[in-house]
């Protein structure tokens, strides 16, 4: 089956930063479409992957000949496998900075770690998460929120490439379980397995790391190194609070949401699109979803993480909050196709919660009725770009 391409918001970012950095990094979650947006990027550069054994010996073995310059730059997937080419390439491109190397990986913490020693100041990281809805609205246009959910937006997913229903399990055993023996030393991977279901079942929750390491049956320590890890492998995301009002009992421990809805229905045992419409996780998935767009709007600027959450011992709560330079935008989110004015409550009395300006107050869900005009702003889930 021939694949097919779809455009990424990432694209004119990418090509940009070429011009001024000699290395590129593409980092993110395995099979989230790395090798095929670099590939079409810059398609007259050698292209070579280190998964492959031959391939991967001659980068460890005669790295000076594996990284020979060629006429215009050279594309190596899956970087993580060799991060001692990292030093070499920091040689070349400081010999010859007209040079261009653009490298993908799975982050691990080697790599990252090879990067800052080796590669400080010369390269340039695009974290690259699967598609967002902005990137799919016109092929999504007759898909349900029930079946967007389900079946998440990893590239091979939304192309039909691969079925929701085999897509995750498969990507579990073949990535997850094999990334993290790589990592850490998991003695029992049904321990862990049970973790990342805990892990799924707390979306949008406060992660308690104590509690969660009881469920479990492991220490604390062992807990946050797998929470550790699974964010570093771009599974799961922690959003930070809002804590900089110090005059009130604000929470202050993250929230964790999954990068892709559709790995977490697999966790939860949502085996169709038809389980979501009464599941008791419908809600929480629908929040990860609008969360992860909003990560995903700011990925793909190749802008940083500006997102946060407001709670307090009051239990007022602001679902998510950007932040820019010193004004706020608020985003309630709702599943609910129907509108109800109690959507804004927490919005209206945002000015009196945070300390910084409000620029703007959206409340975002999944009806039609949309409204532009006054102090919040009332969007369905599939134009929240514009608001971005």
């Amino acid at each position: 089956m021939e694949r097919t391409y779809i455009k990424r918001k990432v694209e004119e970012t990418l090509l940009e930063v070429a011009k001024y950095f000699p290395v590129i990094i593409v980092t993110g979650p395995r099979q989230a479409g790395k090798s095929t947006l670099i590939k079409h990027l810059f398609p007259n550069f050698e292209h070579c992957s280190l998964e492959d054994y031959d391939v991967r010996s001659v980068a460890i073995d005669d790295p000076k000949r594996f990284l020979q310059p060629t006429a215009k730059g050279m594309v190596i997937d899956e970087v993580q496998n060799v991060p001692q080419l990292l030093s070499y390439i920091q040689g070349i491109v400081d010999n010859q900075p007209d040079r261009r190397y653009v490298l993908s990986g799975s982050a691990n913490f080697n790599m990252l770690r090879s990067v800052k020693q080796s590669l400080a100041g010369r390269c340039f990281i695009v974290d690259l998460l699967p598609l967002s809805i902005e990137e799919v609205a016109d092929s999504i246009a007759s898909t349900t929120t029930n079946q967007l959910l389900y079946n998440g937006l990893y590239p091979s997913v939304q192309t039909g490439e691969r079925p929701a229903k085999f897509m995750y399990p498969a990507y579990v055993r073949t990535y997850l379980e094999r990334d993290v023996q790589e990592l850490i030393n998991v003695k029992n991977i049904m321990m862990f397995n049970t973790f990342l279901k805990i892990c799924a079942g707390r979306i949008g929750q406060i992660f308690n790391v104590s509690q969660v390491a009881t469920e479990v049956g492991v220490s604390s320590n062992t807990i946050s190194e797998w929470l550790s890890i699974l964010e570093t492998s771009y599974v799961v995301f922690r959003l930070q609070p809002y804590f900089k009002n110090i005059n009130k009992r604000l929470i202050k421990s993250p929230k964790l949401y999954f990068c892709d809805t559709g790995l977490a229905c697999h966790l939860l045992g949502i085996e169709s699109d038809k389980e979501l419409e009464n599941h008791s996780m419908r809600g929480a998935l629908f929040e990860n979803l609008i969360v992860l767009e909003a990560l995903k709007h700011r990925f793909n600027r190749a802008k940083e993480n500006n997102l946060c959450f407001y709670r307090d011992s009051n239990q007022n709560e602001i679902d998510l909050i950007m932040q820019e330079k010193d004004m706020l935008k608020g985003i309630e989110i709702k599943s609910a196709m129907t509108y109800h004015t109690s959507f804004e409550k927490a919005l209206r009395k945002m000015e009196s919660l945070v300390a910084d300006k409000i620029a703007e107050k959206v409340v975002v869900y999944d009806g039609d009725f949309e409204n532009e005009v006054g102090e919040i702003k009332i969007l369905n889930y599939r134009h929240l770009s514009a608001f971005l």
